[in-house]
């Protein structure tokens, strides 16, 4: 019977006895466990470091000899406008912000539970908003670390007393007056003292890291400028990806649609013109891409003219003739007077354009008719080939991003990109300011 009596009782719901000896198990972790966190120590001695303007002053006038209450006040009110001042200084609030940064929110290590970004900024004050609000933490730090170095000094001094007292007999403990009572009884309260000195320190610290937060966190300026850099840096990487795409998207498909027209046809001359294609393309595919990782490995940007432009576009109409398309180009007006960025993105738009043609048609042949007009305002761009009249190959693989990539290229630059069917065509038109 032991056995199936221990299991209904080690199954059943825990004992009050198990259940009231559990909270102080609990209640005492929580007391302690800040004791453990490197951020209660380095916060409390930010305290003590805001006092030292304050006791400075106090030094000279009115003196800490036999201080009053009046005095005390005196001693917390009188550097109130040499801080001012010096919070006029731009240089000041970034020493503070690293300062918090390093002493309010020390990192991971300190143990802070969900502790992420500090949320304090650190660089010189650019308003007058910011100098006002590096004032108000300057006082409320110096004011909060003079309040921290007082009672936590009488905190210990009472502890010492206490613990003093503890082989003095029954009557009056020392100093405090009207406090009567045996040794055993002082030393029994004197660790009190000292604990209430570290919830107080951890409350401070805790309320002095939101403080930092408030006034010291990025102002409206700065989090609009981290904005700006973000969507800078975002639009970096969605152009640097759609370099990628339109450039390697071309060579891989050109040399797919070559290498599949040339072991249909059998020809060894034409073996050879398509091998002499797929390598010419492939060398430029492979200067894209040494041009794109030497933006990525953060080498310098290479000059814009190292980018192809519209000046090289007979190169992709080459290409694309010799995957066995028949294009008929006409260009109108001066290629070389078009500016570099739309000459630069018309030329990626062109080669994604022909790219998605010889993707469909497969090694099918298939004419294009691509008409490039430049006005003096105006670059118009235009692909035109014809729907296939009869079941079209399987296509090429790829992402299938071509059509919107050209026109988040047109409305970078304040144009308009449009492509859809037209009778038995399919049609990309694309206009672009040049001004």
């Amino acid at each position: 019977m032991s056995g199936p009596l221990q299991q209904a009782r080690a199954a059943g719901p825990p004992r009050p006895a198990a259940v009231f000896l559990r909270r102080p198990a609990v209640l005492l972790l929580g007391v302690v466990a800040p004791l453990t966190r490197a951020v209660t120590w380095t916060r409390w001695l930010h305290l003590f470091l805001g006092a030292i303007v304050p006791l400075t002053c106090g030094m000279v006038y009115p003196s800490l000899s036999r201080p009053t209450a009046f005095d005390w006040m005196v001693v917390a009110l009188l550097p109130v406008p040499l801080v001012l001042v010096v919070a006029l200084i731009p240089v000041v609030r970034r020493a503070e912000g690293l300062q918090a940064q390093l002493m309010l929110f020390p990192g991971p290590h300190a143990r802070v539970p969900g502790a992420g970004e500090p949320g304090v900024s650190a660089v010189p004050s650019a308003s007058w908003s910011d100098r006002a609000r590096t004032g108000a933490w300057l006082v409320l730090r110096m004011e909060a670390g003079l309040a921290a170095v007082l009672v936590t000094g009488q905190l210990m001094a009472m502890t010492l007393t206490l613990a003093g007292a503890g082989g003095a007999r029954d009557g009056m403990i020392g100093p405090l007056a009207g406090v009567t009572g045996s040794g055993g009884v002082c030393v029994l309260l004197a660790p009190v003292p000292a604990a209430v000195a570290l919830a107080l320190a951890t409350a401070a610290g805790a309320m002095m890291g939101a403080a930092a937060r408030r006034l010291l966190g990025p102002s409206a300026r700065e989090r609009l400028a981290e904005l700006e850099d973000r969507t800078e840096r975002l639009l970096e990487r969605n152009r640097i990806a759609r370099e990628l795409h339109d450039s390697l998207g071309h060579a891989l498909t050109l040399a797919v649609v070559q290498a599949g027209a040339a072991r249909t046809a059998g020809d060894p001359g034409f073996t050879d013109r398509a091998l002499e294609t797929i390598e010419e393309a492939g060398r430029a595919a492979l200067e894209d891409l040494e041009r794109v990782l030497a933006v990525l490995r953060e080498t310098g940007r290479p000059p814009a003219g190292a980018r192809p432009t519209l000046g090289e576009a007979g190169f992709l109409l080459d290409s694309a003739r010799s995957a066995g398309a028949r294009v008929d180009a006409r260009v109108t007006g001066p290629l070389k007077e078009v500016p570099g960025p739309a000459s630069r993105e018309g030329y990626r738009m062109l080669q994604e354009a022909l790219t998605n043609v010889l993707r469909h048609a497969g090694p099918a042949p298939v004419a294009v008719r691509v008409r490039i007009t430049v006005t003096g305002t105006r670059l118009l761009l235009q692909v035109r080939n014809p729907l296939p009249t009869t079941p079209a190959p399987a296509p090429v693989p790829g992402p299938g991003s071509g059509l919107r990539g050209i026109r988040e290229r047109a409305a970078l630059l304040g144009g308009a990109a449009r492509a859809g069917r037209t009778g038995d065509d399919w049609l990309l038109d694309v206009d672009l300011p040049l001004r």
